[in-house]
This record gives structure tokens, C-alpha cells and sequence, in this order.
């Protein structure tokens, strides 16, 4: 005869992933959440069984060549690098979450969206639960987001914010943050994990129901992760990341999941005292200004699918300290201590008694290895005091064999290059790094203003 298994005894449990423990703790021991172990309002592990229900005619299921599919219309949001990084715009009904580091510029971005959605008729109701009227309004007016169509509302209750949006009828709704919102239907204070969960279900099914599209802005812990429950993540449609240097006024706006477009887009900002505004190319932001100095190579690095060409500056000094000096800043410093070491034992060009400093212009970082070969290039032309030829751009990885291999997207780089003006490209082409340094003296003598040679 079968038994039923007993029941857990155990008064806590995780509401994250179901972990159990006989006394409370503020950090599950299985999924290393905090503060999703709360007290179990019924007893775990009992083997219940689920009564079938047959589904209507509507909802039945059918082969998938038989669905018929229709393509979403997207409204503008107004500004076209956030429309870059939705895939086009703003998809009815999407459930949007904007995240960044606190003072990075997403509550400026969103009242440019607003004031941009509400110039071109469209009604926005804008709730900031984390600042007063009359703080938006004063951002508003720096700004120039005033608008008749733009409504504000300073709410933390879940309910009265969706009273405003019955009153207001907005045709697009942004939340300032998540984690300040409140429902009383769940237990807890704002920005627990069990509050963060029915305030953004309940905002998305909202969205879903009246076709209504929402921007719900979501804090970030120390770490640069979303602040909450792993869930938000999965249940809204789209999960932007706004990202910036406080050391420089350039923001990046990444999209890491997108369920109506690309997740490899990126939108560019430049923040400023009147605002944020976009920077539809950001190419002179990353370049010098042209002049034929010893010591610079430029590169084409990618960020998403957008091809920015980045100058790479180096400098170098003799010194007699048994450890040379290896500075960088923008670039990696193991991989540029690589390079050095490729220059010298293949390329014959020798850098370890000299202090080296590599640098990017814009305060722009390199990651990806397109750009070894224009760090290399501009180190030869620091040691031996000789620009390279003007409008040149050097792409490709060395390999510690003192390759030059392809890299990816090797004709979108290739295209910006030659947008820009730069006549010559060296890469994959030249095969080894010794290679590349020869063709150079030929480069300098096609263009009749490059002498000396180098």
C-alpha cells in the first residue's frame, strides 16, 4: 500500500528556490539569496496531485505551422539610440527594465524619453517613488522636459499608482525604481525580494492587458548586479543596462536580453549640464585630433554591432631600473606586457629597457584582441621616434608567435575605417608583426606628405 511522505518540519523556507532550515537566517543557504528566507505558511514536501482541465478551442494546441504570427508596431521613443538599443522602439505591452550604478544618468535618460513620447502627442505618466514633484520638475526644467502631456506622480503604493494609470490613461508609464514601490498584498518592506516580485508582476500584467508599454527602473547592488530577485529578470521582456565612467561624461546603454530585437546594440550618451544627449557618432570622441605624433596608432574596436574607432597612444622613456615601468590605462596591462614581449624577441624591437605607457584617447577601454596589433605598432613608433603614415588603421591579434590573426567582423571594421578617411588598413593580411613593421616605410612613401619614412 503506498504511504504518503511526510511532511517537512522544518518553519522556514527559501521563497526563492524551496531550501529548508529549522531557524530563521538572513541568507538561504542553497541559492545565497538575502532575505528570501521567510516562515512557511503551510507545510512543505506533501505529494499533492493537480486535476487536468481541458483547454477551450482558442487555446488549444496546434502545430506551429499553423500560427499565425503578426509583427509588433513599435512607437518611437524619441530618442534614437534607445530606439537602437529596443530594436527599433517601444513594442506595445513590453515590460522594460532600465538598471545602472546611482548617479549614472537613468533618471535623466527617462525624463528626456517622457518629454520626447509626450512632444509627439502620447501621453506619459511618470511615477518617481524616489523624489518629490518638485525635484522631477526641476530636473524637467534644466533639461527643457516640460510638456502638457507629461503627467508626474510621487507614489510608493502600489495600488495608488495603478489608480493613476486609470485616471491619467497613459499610453506610456516609467516607475522610478522597483525596489521603492510597495504592495499590501505581500508582506514585508519595500525592496524586499517578495514585494520586488508583486510589484513588477503586477505592473507587467498590467502592460500586458491594456497593450500599454512600461519602464521600470531597477537599483543595483554593490557588485553591478539588479538589485532583487533573480526573477524580475525573466519575467519582463526587455533588461537594459546603463553604464558610464564618472571620470568622463560618455554613457553606453547595453541591452542583455531583449525578447523583440539584437541583445549586441549599444546607444550612446553624452551627459551634460542641460541634459543627456546622443552622440549618433561617437567616432571623434575617441580620436585625436589628427596630428602626425610619434607614439599613435588608431584601431577599430566593436562595441555591440557598432564599429568605433579608438586611437591608441604610447609613450616611452629609457630608463636604468632593473624593472622597467609598464603603465597603462584603457588597456590591458598583462596583455600589453604580452605584446612587449612578442615586439622584442620577434619583431626585434627593443622595449625592455624602457619605461612604456599605453593609453586610450576618450577613456574608452579595450578588451578584445583587435587591438594588439595597433598597440604594438604604436610602441615601435614611440622607441624608434617616427610617426606611422597618416590615415593608416591597424587591426588584428598577435598571437606570441608574432602572427597577425583575423578577428571578427573584419569587414564592418574595415567599412568604419574607410568611412572615416583611413586609406590604409593593416591586418591578417600582413601575416607576422615583422611583416606589418616592414610595409611601413612603403606606406609612408604612397603618400608624398608622410616622410621621413619610418
Amino acid at each position: 500500500m503506498a504511504t504518503r511522505r511526510a511532511a517537512t518540519t522544518a518553519p522556514y523556507r527559501c521563497t526563492e528556490c524551496g531550501w529548508t532550515t529549522l531557524k530563521w537566517v538572513g541568507r538561504c543557504g542553497e541559492c545565497q539569496q538575502w532575505g528570501t528566507v521567510v516562515e512557511a505558511g503551510e507545510q512543505a514536501g506533501i505529494v499533492r496531485t493537480v486535476t487536468p482541465v481541458a483547454p477551450g478551442a482558442a487555446r488549444a494546441a496546434r502545430p506551429i505551422t499553423q500560427v499565425e504570427t503578426q509583427e509588433a508596431a513599435r512607437t518611437t521613443s524619441g530618442i534614437g539610440e534607445f530606439d537602437r538599443v529596443l530594436g527599433g522602439g517601444l513594442v506595445p505591452g513590453a515590460a522594460i527594465l532600465l538598471s545602472g550604478e546611482p548617479g549614472v544618468g537613468k533618471s535623466t535618460l527617462l525624463t528626456e524619453v517622457a518629454a520626447q513620447s509626450a512632444r509627439v502627442g502620447r501621453r506619459v505618466l511618470y511615477v518617481s517613488a524616489e523624489e518629490s514633484l518638485g525635484q522631477v520638475r526641476l530636473r524637467a526644467e534644466r533639461t527643457g522636459a516640460l510638456h502638457d502631456e507629461l503627467y508626474l506622480a510621487s507614489e510608493t503604493d502600489l495600488a495608488t499608482i495603478l489608480g493613476h494609470i486609470d485616471e491619467v490613461q497613459p499610453q506610456l508609464v516609467i516607475v522610478d525604481s522597483v525596489q521603492t514601490v510597495s504592495s499590501s498584498l505581500s508582506d514585508g518592506m519595500a525592496g524586499h525580494p517578495g514585494q520586488v516580485r508583486e510589484v513588477a508582476s503586477t505592473l507587467i500584467r498590467v502592460a500586458k492587458e491594456r497593450d500599454l508599454p512600461v519602464i521600470i527602473v531597477g537599483h543595483v547592488t554593490k557588485d553591478g548586479s539588479i538589485a532583487g530577485p533573480r526573477i524580475l529578470e525573466h519575467l519582463v521582456d526587455v533588461v537594459c543596462h546603463f553604464e558610464g565612467d564618472r571620470q568622463t561624461s560618455l554613457r553606453f546603454v547595453r541591452a542583455l536580453k531583449n525578447r523583440f530585437g539584437a541583445t549586441d546594440e549599444v546607444g550612446c550618451f553624452d551627459m551634460t549640464g542641460s541634459g543627456i544627449a546622443e552622440v549618433a557618432d561617437p567616432s571623434a570622441l575617441f580620436l585625436g585630433h589628427g596630428s602626425r605624433e610619434a607614439g599613435t596608432c588608431v584601431t577599430v574596436a566593436l562595441e555591440g554591432r557598432r564599429a568605433l574607432p579608438v586611437e591608441v597612444q604610447a609613450l616611452t622613456m629609457p630608463t636604468g631600473a632593473p624593472n622597467p615601468r609598464r603603465i597603462v590605462s584603457g588597456v590591458d596591462g598583462a596583455r600589453v606586457a604580452m605584446i612587449l614581449a612578442v615586439l622584442e624577441k620577434k619583431a626585434g624591437i627593443t622595449v625592455s629597457n624602457q619605461d612604456v605607457y599605453v593609453s586610450t584617447v576618450g577613456g574608452v577601454r579595450l578588451t578584445e584582441p583587435a587591438a594588439d596589433l595597433a598597440i604594438a605598432l604604436a610602441v615601435a613608433s614611440a622607441v624608434r621616434d617616427r610617426p606611422l603614415p597618416t590615415k593608416l588603421a591597424a587591426i588584428g591579434e598577435l598571437s606570441l608567435a608574432g602572427e597577425i590573426r583575423a578577428v571578427t567582423q573584419g569587414e564592418q571594421r574595415r567599412g568604419e575605417a574607410a568611412r572615416l578617411g583611413y586609406r590604409t588598413v593593416l591586418d591578417a593580411s600582413s601575416k607576422t608583426l615583422r611583416q606589418a613593421l616592414g610595409d611601413l616605410p612603403r606606406l609612408h612613401r604612397s603618400d608624398p606628405g608622410d616622410e621621413p619614412a619610418f
